[in-house]
């Protein structure tokens, strides 16, 4: 039974003594940090993020109540974080610069219904498969996933290892995210390579960070002027009077969007069709990309979304949330409550779609088909041509990236037989004219081909002799 609980006053918050959310056990399984925090507080509980305490939202209903926002009660811009005006969050807070974007991530009622405008033309013709643009693009998916598949079979006996996150699942959405921002020098190898290093977040990722800016804003100045086949072009196309500042800023987040929530779902989907013999049959019946929302239900790439603020005091479970709190709701979470997964059958291999994967309300995933089918040809073409795949650690083993948000695997080390051998048709042997000229002549992949120069020199380093 849940502890006896008296309601704290709406500035309650910054006085409670809330656990650290970020440990080993939520590294190794969040599902049962979920379960004690619903257990001891209900729907909502006071967790410490990295030294912030903030509201962890874990109720499905509450989740959705706070994602759909009917009341208007909730804004995402951070003039609205209390502690934050107030000057109580610590500048070096390793959370803060992933909120300081200030895109339309972060914006409300018509800024950002103007900016979703822009992405929902951009993105149409990519994946609306009607379009030519969208034929393409999965064309280009296919010959990345199968040019990578090649370096990483290199040299083989028909038998290999292969780290599958940092050789494939991470570099193809990169690639994508490449092609779909439009950069036509050589330019765009270094970039894909910052955005890399930015995700990582390692000792050199503020610096790449400020590089990828820096190329950002000259793309889109660009693109300003001369436009493409391309997501900025078709931004400036639906809403003409972006300013540089805000067309920088929200193609900046295609790295993210597109690369690092794409990838990690990649990832996960290749441990679920590994781990469970019904999933891996269910290829071959063609209901990949219903393996995929599975996947986004039981194992979403973002566990936990960035915040939310209440503009006025909100009473949620036992708690009155003050105006101005930092709110995270866990989708992960909400997944996990009894009152939206008791009466789910997690071994089905069709799932509903009432799952919160891809968001809800004014900020849900625009980009949803997109993510989907790039993640449906990516697992396809991987157990199309590598067989008797196994992970070579225990599934419980497998490395969590520490994130407070995403929920992606550090590394995902498997064994393997390469059971088709990939020739490009002839007329696909050139490289096509979209990709970016290496800055320096790489060595020829196994298909003959000369990929990205210096993603291709990092994948063939991280080959296992």
């Amino acid at each position: 039974m849940p502890d006896a609980w008296t309601a704290p006053t709406p500035d309650a918050l910054s006085s409670m003594s809330a656990e650290p959310l970020l440990t080993r056990e939520y590294d190794a399984d969040p599902a049962l940090v979920y379960e004690r925090l619903r257990s001891r507080y209900g729907p909502v509980a006071p967790v410490d993020l990295l030294g912030v305490p903030v509201w962890l939202v874990l109720g499905y209903s509450e989740v959705l109540q706070v994602l759909q926002d009917k009341s208007g009660a909730w804004t995402k811009h951070l003039d609205n974080w209390r502690a934050k005006t107030e000057g109580r969050i610590p500048p070096d807070w390793p959370v803060l610069p992933a909120f300081e974007v200030d895109s339309s991530v972060f914006r409300d009622g018509e800024a950002l219904r103007r900016l979703r405008n822009a992405w929902t033309a951009a993105l149409a013709p990519f994946q609306e498969r009607t379009h030519p643009q969208a034929q393409m693009l999965e064309n280009a998916v296919r010959k990345y996933a199968d040019d990578l598949i090649s370096v990483m079979a290199e040299g083989g006996s028909g038998a290999g290892w292969a780290d599958l996150s940092a050789q494939y699942a991470r570099p193809l959405p990169l690639m994508v995210a490449n092609r779909l921002l439009g950069f036509e020098s050589a330019r765009g190898d270094d970039v894909l390579m910052d955005a890399w290093r930015m995700l990582d977040a390692g000792p050199d990722a503020a610096a790449a960070s400020d590089r990828l800016f820096a190329a950002m804003t000259d793309l889109a100045m660009a693109k300003m002027s001369n436009p493409g086949d391309d997501i900025p072009s078709y931004m400036l196309a639906a809403v003409s009077d972006l300013t540089l500042d805000e067309l920088t800023r929200e193609i900046l987040m295609v790295p993210g969007l597109v690369a690092d929530f794409t990838g990690t779902l990649i990832c996960n989907t290749i441990v679920e069709v590994i781990t469970n013999p019904d999933v891996r049959a269910s290829l071959s019946q063609g209901i990949i990309e219903e393996t995929v929302n599975r996947v986004a239900l039981i194992n979403p790439p973002m566990a936990n979304l960035t915040f939310r603020f209440p503009t006025v005091d909100v009473r949620m479970g036992r708690f009155t949330i003050a105006a101005g709190d930092p709110v995270m709701v866990s989708v992960a979470a909400a997944h996990g409550d009894p009152l939206f997964g008791g009466a789910m059958n997690r071994n089905a291999l069709r799932s509903t779609r009432a799952h919160l994967a891809w968001g809800a309300g004014p900020h849900h995933c625009l980009g949803q088909r997109l993510a989907t089918r790039i993640t449906a040809i990516a697992v396809s073409r991987l157990f199309e041509r590598l067989g008797r795949m196994r992970l070579a650690l225990p599934v419980d083993q497998l490395p969590w990236r520490p994130s407070p948000l995403m929920r992606s695997l550090r590394s995902l080390p498997v064994q393997y037989e390469v059971v088709q051998a990939y020739t490009p048709p002839a007329d696909t042997q050139a490289r096509p004219a979209a990709e970016p000229e290496p800055s320096a002549p790489p060595a020829p992949t196994a298909a003959g081909e000369a990929p990205i120069s210096a993603l291709w020199r990092f994948l063939r380093g991280l080959r296992r002799g």
